[in-house]
Parts: structure tokens; sequence; C-alpha cells
């Protein structure tokens, strides 16, 4: 029984983890190696990827080019692009769905979301979820994603089963980034001009909460117009988010949203990631083209990691 606990334990410690970082003023993606926290490659894309994601069963990535207005597919064994699929105007953020016959992409410049059948690596459906969608997320129930509306202020649930929407929540602003608590009960939504975010109660639609994160410098300007707080995620109860205000994250915690720390990070914080084991938060600082290391349990700042031109949205993943 000791044997298997150390052999269990041994191949843990071995797992690799790498983070993926879009460089959305280039045309490639940082790969960091989280045991060294070094970028170790570099994946070409098509120029200006906004996000990228990971298929479940870790053999595919898939990034969407915002000028390119396509989807790029690459193998994650090789770091190769093996197809392009062509989307609509200025497609955003993406999500794909548990079983990976789907990804859905917003089309910013249009007013839906679209649907690539993975398989045949085409377009299958546009799905109307209002104007200038820009994120999209998996709910926990697996069957269900929400995207949202810039344009209607507005989010939409989208049904994956039979791939229609469902349901919308109006919201009393622009929605930018949003975090989502483990029963899909909460979500947590960042709003254009607002240095903080709102809780939303998911079943009833009613706002519950607006918190504002610590005042900013006087005089402080966002590197990104209209945008104060971009980047929002839940680890170990509690919630991170980021000021592009102040250059940095605050952390609250769950339920009560009682704020615990403000952790200083590099300029433009724009999102954020765990790593698989919640040791670690990355973020990404598109105004200084690095990546922060923090520490979540004495929520401190490690190092800083160069990588491309304005990094955006990242991932965190654990290889098989």
């Amino acid at each position: 029984m000791k044997l298997l606990l150390v052999a269990l334990s041994v191949q843990l410690m071995a797992a690799a983890v790498r983070v993926y970082v879009a460089n959305t003023d280039g045309a490639s993606i940082s790969v960091i190696d989280a045991s060294s926290n070094c970028v170790v490659d570099e994946i070409a894309v098509s120029k200006n990827p906004h996000a990228i994601i990971i298929s479940p069963d870790k053999t595919r990535f898939y990034v969407p080019s915002e000028s390119q207005d396509v989807l790029d597919v690459i193998d994650r064994a090789s770091s190769k692009r093996i197809a392009t699929v062509p989307l609509g105007r200025r497609p955003n953020n993406l999500a794909i769905t548990p079983d990976g016959k789907y990804v859905y992409v917003c089309i910013r410049q249009e007013s839906w979301v679209e649907v690539v059948d993975t398989k045949n690596l085409q377009v299958v459906k546009k799905l109307p979820v209002g104007g200038n969608p820009h994120n999209i997320y998996l709910l926990p129930d697996g069957t269900h994603m929400l995207a949202t509306s810039m344009g209607d202020n507005k989010l939409t649930v989208i049904n994956t089963v039979t791939q229609q929407p469902e349901s919308e929540i109006p919201l009393p602003g622009v929605p930018r980034p949003i975090a989502i608590d483990d029963g899909g009960r909460r979500l947590y939504v960042q709003l254009s001009n607002l240095h903080g975010f709102i809780a939303v109660d998911f079943a009833t639609h009613e706002v519950l909460k607006k918190v504002l994160l610590p005042d900013p410098p006087v005089g402080a300007k966002p590197l990104i117009a209209e945008t104060f707080s971009h980047g929002i995620a839940i680890t170990q109860k509690t919630l991170w988010v980021n000021s592009l205000l102040s250059n940095s994250v605050s952390v609250y915690s769950l339920p009560d949203l009682q704020l615990l720390a403000t952790i200083p990070v590099g300029r433009g914080p724009d999102w954020l990631t765990f790593l698989p084991d919640g040791s670690r938060c990355y973020v990404s600082n598109a105004g200084s083209n690095s990546v922060s290391v923090i520490d979540v349990a004495s929520r401190k700042e490690l190092l800083r990691i160069p990588v491309g031109k304005i990094p955006k949205r990242l991932i965190s993943v654990e290889l098989p």
C-alpha cells in the first residue's frame, strides 16, 4: 500500500502543466512550463489570436483570429496547425462542449454565436444572441452555454443539446468577463466603465450586489477604453478580480464577498487562470507583455514572465 501511494505521488508530481497565452498583437501562443515558469515554446497561429481552448481529450487547441476571421485548429502534440475554419467577422472568445464535438465562437461584429462541428471542421449553425457577442462559457451543468452581448446588455443561455437559445438575462450595463460558481447559482459579471463587478442570481436574474474594487490612483486611466476591470475567476472559495486602473488583482471571500487582499501585478491585467491544483494564479499583463505568477496561499506575486505582444486570454492545462 505504501509503495502504491509513493508511486501515485511521484506520478502526480511528474505530470507536466503548461500555461498557454494568446499574444493578441502578434501571431503566436506563448507556452509556459509551470514547473520552471519559463517560456518553452511558441505556437504559430493566425494573426491577432483572441483566445485559446483545448479539447476535452487534450489532442487539439482551437484559436480564433480576430483579424483573419478564422478558427485555427492546432495539434497539441506537434504544436502545428492542422486546419483553418472560416468564421464570421471578428471572432472573439469561444468554448467547447464536454464531448468535444462542437466549438461555440462569439462573432463580435455580428449578432450571433457560430457553432463549429469539430469532426467536419465547418460552421453548422449561427445562433442569435444579441449584438456584439464577446465572451462565452460552458455552464456547470455541461449542457448549456452562456454568451455575453455587449451591444444589447444581456446574457443568452444556449441549450447545447438542441443548439438553440433558451433564455436571456438582462444586465444593467455592457457585460465583459464572467465568473460562475460551481453550482451555476451565482454569476459574477464585470461591466464596462465599472471598476468592480456585480453578483447576479442565475435563476431569478436579480442583481444581488455591486462590489467596487479598491480605489485606484488619482487620474488613473485604463489600458483599454471603458475597460476598468477585465478578468475574473474563482478558486478555493475565493473570487479573483483584475483591475486595469490599479494594475492589481483583488481577492474576495465567497459567498460574502469580503475583500481579503489586493496584489500588485504588471500593467493592464486582462485575464487570469489557475493551475489545476489551485496553487498558483497566472495573470496576463496586456500593457507590459508579461504574465504575473501569484502564489494563491500567500497571495503574493512571485515573478513576471516575458511573453509576446499584448497577452490576454490564457489557459492552464495538465498534459497527459
